[in-house]
């Protein structure tokens, strides 16, 4: 199965990118099921797996005190700013697979780093090892060496925010039920495939967050009705 374990709808506060948008672009691109993942809200992620629940997999980018963590199958929303054990213990009690996002880019405030990854790492199920927007050379592979290391499963994703971004980086699966303990299993299995994607599409996240702020959004809605 192709997979993108990393993908962001007009949910998050930094995206602009209509959910069906999202969904149709990844059918288009050949993906088997996709991985939403809006920062610190799972609205997004249930609406999609309500139209669809055998593509999408419902998960939550969770902004720590000290940085961020994935979590996929996620039942209930966390909030952002707990501290980040309590992060963790909160959602292994729902039972979700836990990954920590691009977890030594350097230009990112919102990484764990070395440090709080080093943390941390034997409780999680994997580490993403491959980010489109990860923009200096050797983070991404730092993070697989780390991976290695620590005997860690890997997720890789294409951290998009516009549906033009989808499709730079993913996963290749052995085929497994849409739920969480037949993911963490084939999880071990993962062929991360892709590349770093334009530099470029940062400042489409930075013009989301001015556009939301400026002009009328209604964030609730399933469909940004701001952007219409």
């Amino acid at each position: 199965m192709k997979v993108d374990l990393h993908l962001h709808t007009h949910f998050s506060p930094d995206s602009l990118a209509p959910i069906h948008k999202v969904m149709e672009r990844a059918r288009t691109l050949g993906f088997d099921r996709i991985a939403i993942t809006d920062h610190n809200c799972i609205l997004g992620a249930q609406i999609a797996w309500e139209r669809d629940p055998d593509f999408i997999i419902p998960g939550e980018e969770v902004r720590t005190d000290v940085g961020e963590v994935i979590a996929y199958y996620v039942k209930e929303e966390v909030p952002k700013g707990l501290p980040l054990l309590k992060t963790l213990d909160l959602l292994e009690e729902q039972g979700a697979v836990i990954s920590i996002p691009h977890p030594v880019d350097r230009l990112r405030s919102s990484a764990l780093g070395l440090r709080h990854t080093l943390e941390i790492v034997e409780r999680v199920d994997a580490v993403e090892v491959l980010n489109s927007r990860c923009m200096l050379p050797g983070d991404n592979r730092r993070a697989m060496e780390l991976a290695q290391r620590h005997g860690k499963a890997v997720t890789a994703g294409s951290d998009a925010h516009m549906p033009m971004e989808i499709g730079h980086c993913g996963v290749h699966l052995p085929a497994f039920d849409n739920n969480a303990s037949a993911f963490r299993a084939v999880l071990q299995k993962a062929v991360p495939f892709g590349a770093v994607g334009p530099w470029w599409a940062h400042f489409g996240s930075r013009y989301a967050k001015i556009r939301k702020q400026l002009l009328p959004y209604d964030a609730g809605s399933s469909e940004p009705v701001g952007r219409r």
